[in-house]
């Protein structure tokens, strides 16, 4: 035992730094450090765009938004440590019976509808001040739906990564480390191939962008930036949020890009093909793929970091591939994702800055795409101004004072 211990914690080591040395590298060649010339941006002021009345709702609706999505996060956190590293999680993983796949699943569903109960005040705070201030009009059977559909997609996605994961471990005790890491990248690309055909369409309900001027002018965009599309679909988003958006998501043959009806119907044609061609840059620059790759070559190394943990403290635990380690390893997950939020939305805002780019180079609108940024923050209700640790750590976008900034630089 002690010998595939150390085999084991061996094989971890390896993949760590394998991992790290992986990651470093993608994110030196996929990633656009210096997306747009002449340095640091200095954004304007947040009174030179917007009115006091606006800016007061806007700080008032963020301030709210902060504290109850932060005290979400930490409420999820905290039941997932509490239940993972104390007796509670042994305890309520003996309450399981089957085989130990089924145990696993049954430990998923059980500690993912816990965390649902710990973060349904929040949600629901958040989703009350929603309503108030008139970013949403969905009812609450919808938003009830909503919670569900999320939780069965979390179930399904924990649940198979568990499931992959102990797998391995039962069957190569010294070499799980690299099996399983290799093993959770696949699951982690994949996962981002099919989410557009197999998970969106849970949310939302899409139809082609119909024939007309709009439609011609999306394809003339994306045959400039040269980009193939086969559609451009309009999501149903406002039975549910008045908030403007597009994104683009899959990669391959799943690759699309997606409209807010909202964004189609009440927003001028201008402004429209801003965000369009903002979308197209993601699409040229293959950024789906890019955040897949990392994301998978994330897992891999995380698999490696578990190694060492575990098989460090593997006289004091469960076994890895025992479904009683299933707390401890959800604890772990949820740890690990708060901590690396800072390198993520790093990475997310240089992504994005480099799309914004490509929207300004390919339209050559300055002024459609700076009024499209103060109406998205309107719509929004999002911070001008966000304190500059919160932006590192939770900000995946630029503000909307630095994209201003960025425009009035390049045009």
């Amino acid at each position: 035992m002690r010998a595939e211990s150390t085999g084991a914690r061996r094989v971890a080591i390896a993949v760590l730094g394998i991992g790290l040395v992986a990651f470093v590298t993608l994110a030196v060649v996929r990633v656009p450090w210096h997306p747009y010339p002449g340095g640091r941006l200095e954004p304007p002021s947040a009174e030179s765009v917007f009115d006091r009345s606006q800016l007061a709702a806007m700080e008032a609706y963020s301030s709210f938004a902060r504290l109850w999505s932060r005290a979400g996060l930490v409420a999820s956190t905290l039941v997932a440590c509490v239940i993972g590293f104390s007796p509670l999680g042994r305890r309520l993983m003996a309450l399981t019976r089957g085989p130990w796949w089924l145990r696993v699943v049954e430990g998923v569903v059980a500690l993912q509808v816990i965390g649902s109960v710990a973060t349904l005040l929040p949600a629901v705070q958040l989703r009350r001040r929603q309503l108030q201030v008139g970013l949403s009009h969905q009812a609450w059977t919808g938003f009830a739906v909503d919670r569900l559909t999320g939780l069965l997609v979390s179930v399904v996605g924990t649940s198979l990564g568990l499931l992959a994961l102990m797998a391995c471990a039962r069957r190569w005790r010294r070499l799980w480390p690299a099996i399983a890491g290799v093993a959770l990248g696949v699951l982690v690309l994949a996962g981002s191939y099919v989410y557009p055909v197999l998970v969106e369409p849970l949310s939302n309900h899409f139809t082609s962008l119909p024939q007309g001027e709009l439609r011609s002018q999306v394809l003339a965009l994306a045959k400039k930036q040269g980009v193939h599309i086969d559609d451009v679909l309009v999501a149903d988003a406002s039975r549910r949020t008045t908030t403007l958006n597009a994104y683009v998501s899959g990669f391959g043959s799943t690759r699309r890009v997606v409209l807010y009806d909202n964004l189609v119907d009440d927003v001028p044609r201008a402004e429209t093909l801003s965000v369009v061609s903002h979308e197209l840059g993601h699409a040229q620059h293959d950024d789906v793929l890019t955040g897949s790759l990392l994301g998978a070559v994330g897992a891999f190394t995380a698999i490696g970091l578990l190694g060492v943990i575990v098989e460090r403290r593997r006289a004091s635990g469960p076994r890895l591939g025992d479904p009683a380690a299933v707390p401890m390893l959800l604890a772990l997950f949820a740890v690990a994702s708060v901590l690396v939020l800072p390198v993520q939305n790093t990475i997310s805002r240089q992504i994005e800055t480099r799309a914004d780019v490509a929207a300004l180079e390919t339209t050559k609108d300055a002024g459609a795409f700076v009024t499209l940024q103060r109406q998205l923050a309107l719509s929004s209700l999002s911070d001008p101004t966000p304190a500059s640790w919160s932006q590192f750590w939770f900000g995946s976008h630029p503000t909307s004072l630095q994209r201003i900034a960025l425009a009035r630089r390049l045009l």
